[in-house]
């Protein structure tokens, strides 16, 4: 699965939209737009920031098991 899959299917998991997790994180949504489309990556910053979002871990989230 790629990183834009798992970010979209974390998402999905936890209910949230591209706004709030925007709301959340101030990553604006068209930024999550393009990650969840792999036309870019999050900085290891915003990683975090989506990690937390989700709930999940930092390695959860780029796919490492804890």
């Amino acid at each position: 699965m790629n990183f834009g899959n798992k970010i979209r299917d974390l998402r999905l998991k936890t209910s949230k939209t591209q706004k709030l997790i925007e709301a959340e994180t101030a990553i604006p949504q068209r930024t999550l737009s393009d990650w969840e489309n792999n036309k870019s990556e999050p900085t290891l910053s915003d990683a975090i920031k989506l990690a937390e979002a989700f709930g999940v871990s930092i390695n959860q989230l780029i796919g490492e098991s804890d």
